[in-house]
């Protein structure tokens, strides 16, 4: 199926994590699909873990039959920018590595009400949850919230790309996140659309 997306090319498919991060260290892909259950003695989660460490740029979307929320945490704290569910269905994938190329970040619409609800779950002790970002970077932090990637804030907010990606940068550092998936699930959890209306 992924053959048949324009501008897509499949470089490799391995059968374990080890292979997959050495096939990285060769190809250098732009974007893994990462199953999260790998063989015996071998994590999807911790590959996602090391790829991302070594190689910022390369996206990893993992795709799992399970919608288990430890698993879900796990793997967006590893630094996936997508998390996608088998029984989805191919289209959903598709929708995810476009996303992801992009510079979104894309969870299948079930595993998003499940971080939610997980993140309701934990609460927040935080008074002000948006406290350590400037308005600036709140106005980032909407609209990456709202799906949209770095040159789309950037034109909507006339601002160069790189001004964006520091934003974003900053963002993550101060909210202590590791990943625009992360960030946007914040915003989302704290409203921050009405967190803005309320400072205006």
């Amino acid at each position: 199926v992924l053959e048949q997306v324009p501008d897509t090319q499949i470089v490799a498919e391995v059968g374990s994590a080890d292979e997959a991060i050495r096939l990285c260290e060769t190809h250098q892909p732009h974007v893994v699909i990462m199953d999260i259950r790998m063989p015996p003695g071998s994590s999807g989660i911790d590959a996602c873990r090391t790829i991302t460490e070594r190689w910022s740029y390369i996206q990893v979307i993992m795709l799992t039959s399970f919608a288990d929320d430890t698993l879900i945490a796990d793997a967006i704290r590893a630094g996936a920018v997508g998390y996608v569910l088998k029984q989805a269905g191919t289209g959903e994938l598709v929708r995810a590595l476009d996303a992801v190329r992009q510079g979104a970040a894309l969870l299948d619409p079930a595993i998003t009400r499940r971080v939610l609800a997980m993140m309701r779950r934990q609460g927040e002790t935080r008074p002000d949850p948006f406290e350590a970002l400037t308005e600036r970077e709140l106005e980032v932090l909407h609209l990456l919230a709202q799906g949209h990637n770095n040159a789309e804030i950037a034109k909507a907010l006339v601002l160069s790309d790189k001004t964006v990606r520091n934003h974003v940068s900053g963002i993550l550092d101060k909210l202590n996140v590791t990943n625009r998936v992360e960030a946007a699930t914040y915003a989302i959890r704290h409203d921050i659309a009405n967190y803005r209306l309320s400072k205006s």
